[in-house]
């Protein structure tokens, strides 16, 4: 349920780990699983056709003996009978079943946000009806500067938008990042344009039938041409209700991607899900944790009983810097940096007690990838050695 990237490669997974039976993949989008990611980046700036963010072509289905049901939502499970009813009224019988159903989009309570001209962007229509209205010159308002707040205001400069940020917080990504990290990034933005309004929040939106300025709850009136709201995700758990599936921000799973349901497992962005390294439930929404999440799952569903401990990743590309994060935090009492943040070249690692969380590196992937087994570790280190840049990183762990 869900044909998404952490259902389309749990899919194909199955076949490739020898799984014989009938497999099929339901979808509530008309398109065979693709990959978000371009979708605020080269998509968005046209640079790459959307057979690019594929996960496999469209004949590979096919050539699996996978059934497809696309365009079409699995609104309800029910486990003792063993089905899965779609919204068109089909009934689909199972043995074992994946819920992949993601996240949508957080839609919060402003008026007029139903104007013609705005936009928030998780598909790929999303994207395309955004860049219909990019055109050079032109102005818009991004609400949100999140991950994808902060990539579609870059992809929209470098497509020659005039773009202003509407945000809560003091600098892009605070809540994740922190003040000195996300202020790199802040100036960043700034240096290619975006005027920021933070500690602020869309109050409303005015227009003649399409959008025509957003007002602030500041009080400022900010003409634009479109808008993009980016404030977050929820996760999609709708068809668990009733069932005995346990749902706590996400479908709960163990470190195997079961959930509390026997024979019912779940992975990708709606699965809050144990992890054995951070010794908590983690839910990351994030194309790495989908990508081998969903396999995963596809594995222990075939009784391989393997526990899911990722260090999660992710990237992003904003302009001409790179941005990556490996691990998990949600709190730090100490930021140490290697590097310099005023060249932005640097990582900085989030530690409490001296245990290495999480890191950011910014144009410094090598380093990134070298902090991850020092993050799997879980061992105190010297924040002396995480910041002299002559001590190898893979001698920490």
């Amino acid at each position: 349920m869900g044909a998404s990237l952490a259902g389309g490669t749990a899919a194909a997974t199955l076949r490739e780990e020898g799984f014989e039976g009938r497999l099929i993949l339901v979808g509530e989008e008309p398109y065979v699983p693709y990959e978000r990611p371009p979708l605020s980046k080269e998509y968005l700036r046209g640079e790459v056709t959307f057979d690019r963010a594929l996960v496999r072509t469209a004949d590979f289905y096919a050539e699996q003996e996978i059934e497809t049901r696309l365009g079409v939502r699995a609104v309800r499970v029910e486990p003792a009978e063993r089905i899965v009813e779609l919204a068109d009224g089909e009934r689909l019988l199972f043995d074992k079943a994946l819920i992949a159903t993601g996240a949508r989009n957080r839609r919060p309570a402003i008026p007029s946000l139903d104007l013609e001209g705005v936009f928030d962007l998780r598909t790929v229509d999303d994207a395309d009806r955004i860049r219909t209205e990019a055109l050079p010159g032109r102005k818009a308002v991004v609400v949100g500067m999140g991950f994808i707040g902060s990539e579609v205001a870059a992809s929209l400069r470098q497509l020659g938008v005039e773009v202003a940020v509407v945000a809560p917080g003091s600098v892009p990504l605070e809540r994740v990042l922190g003040e000195e990290v996300g202020g790199v990034l802040a100036e960043i933005h700034r240096e290619h344009g975006v005027e920021f309004h933070f500690g602020d929040s869309a109050d409303a939106f005015e227009g003649s039938g399409h959008v025509e300025r957003v007002v602030t709850a500041a009080g400022e009136r900010i003409e634009c041409d479109f808008a993009v709201i980016g404030v977050g995700v929820e996760p999609a758990v709708e068809l668990a209700a009733g069932t005995g599936i346990e749902v706590d921000n996400g479908i709960v799973v163990d470190e195997f991607c079961r959930t509390s349901v026997e024979g019912i497992y779940a992975a990708g962005d709606v699965a809050n899900h144990y992890h054995p390294v951070f010794e908590r439930r983690i839910r990351v929404e994030h194309w790495d944790n989908a990508l081998k999440q969903g396999p995963a799952a596809a594995r222990n569903m075939l009784g391989k009983d393997e526990p899911y401990e990722e260090i999660h990743w992710f990237w992003s590309d904003q302009y001409d810097t790179n941005l990556q994060y490996a691990g998990f935090h949600t709190s730090w009492d100490e930021l140490v940096v290697r590097g310099s943040l005023e060249r932005r070249s640097f990582v900085a690692f989030y530690c409490t007690e001296g245990r290495v969380l999480a890191a950011v590196a910014v144009n410094r992937g090598k380093d990134l990838r070298r902090s991850i087994p020092l993050i799997k570790a879980r061992r105190p280190v010297k924040p002396a050695k995480l910041r002299d840049p002559d001590v190898d990183l893979r001698t920490l762990a």
